[in-house]
């Protein structure tokens, strides 16, 4: 079994994987949103302190499986530089008192793999990745053989939802916030400029959509009724900017397996616009569980179970974070 541990963000998570069947064992997260709404949005020196509770609490839970653990893996890039050390930190001392072998996992190749959790890999694919810290298209041929064709020159696609949430007063985060009130508002109200419309380039931008927002928010002032149809309208327009330039990018790349992952990947409007958009090409489109969407260290572990079948491990002692790594 392979034990592995999530925390490069806000959410504490550890997974037990079994390596002769790919099944998950045990998987539990401990997420920080409350803590963190009331600042909206994560503050690192806080989610650091609470992984340092919760990881240990986490990890008591797994002692039963103890004695068939034969690896250890844990995110090591990219991510919060002082939460991915608490994980890291965690794994290497279970390494050690365990003496089994170390793997340093890629927390975007996570999102990827949480396609495969319980199931075979299947590549290639062409992969949509929307998560609060990244928006990126991969072409994926295996776990080793990644290539980004295109990403966010600013904003990612969830950071834009959060921030916009946090314009309103809603909380975080603010993905499902923002999803919730535009189900209630005209999408087509506010006439925001879709960004890069006019680029030839095959990249995304969502600041100055953001900015857009915020001075609509402004001007609705005190009338929140128009939260609703500033909500919607900004839902439509971000989503559209990740269609209009995947189109762009089918001209030359016809996709036949299309994947959406990421935390922002559960957004209902986007999973429906994409479908759309996939129809004329024939190409099946592939989704994590909803529950896997977001952080979890069951991803993580699905990573492990091909690095460790492939004798991919990670020296104990050169094993560092990688906060700003990408792929």
């Amino acid at each position: 079994m392979i034990l592995s541990i999530e925390s490069s963000c806000d959410d504490s998570a550890i997974a037990i994987t079994e390596i002769e069947t790919g099944k998950l064992v045990f998987h539990k997260k401990i997420s920080q949103e409350i803590e963190h709404s009331v600042y909206g949005g994560v503050v690192p020196e806080l989610a650091a302190r609470l992984h340092a509770e919760t990881l240990p609490k986490i990890l008591e839970q797994t002692k039963p499986y103890f004695s068939q653990l034969k690896a250890v893996a844990v995110t090591s890039s990219p991510g919060l530089a002082v939460t991915l050390i608490e994980g890291v930190t965690m794994a290497k001392a279970i390494s050690i008192a365990l003496d089994i072998p170390i793997i340093g996992v890629n927390h975007l190749v996570g999102h990827i793999y949480s396609l495969f959790i319980e199931k075979e890999t299947t590549f290639p694919l062409t992969v949509l990745l929307v998560s609060g810290g990244h928006t990126q298209v991969m072409e994926v041929k295996s776990l080793t053989e990644i290539k980004t064709v295109a990403k966010s020159m600013d904003d990612s696609f969830g950071e834009s939802f959060d921030k916009v949430a946090k314009m309103m007063g809603l909380g975080y985060p603010g993905g499902p916030l923002i999803q919730e009130l535009a189900k209630e508002g005209d999408r087509l109200k506010y006439n925001f400029t879709v960004p890069l419309h006019q680029s030839p380039l095959i990249a995304f931008s969502y600041s100055g959509l953001k900015n857009a927002v915020r001075l609509a928010v402004e001007e609705a002032g005190e009338n929140k009724e128009l939260y609703k149809d500033i909500a919607a309208s900004f839902e439509h327009i971000a989503t559209k900017h990740l269609t209009m330039k995947l189109k762009k990018y089918f001209k030359s790349n016809p996709p036949k397996r299309l994947a959406i992952v990421g935390g922002a990947s559960a957004n209902l409007y986007l999973r429906s616009q994409i479908e759309a958009l996939l129809k004329p090409y024939n190409a099946q489109l592939l989704l994590s569980e909803l529950q896997y969407c977001s952080d979890n260290a069951a991803m993580i572990g699905r990573v492990a179970l091909d690095m460790y079948k492939q004798g991919d491990f990670s020296e104990l002692k050169e094993l560092d974070i990688s906060p700003k790594s990408q792929l």
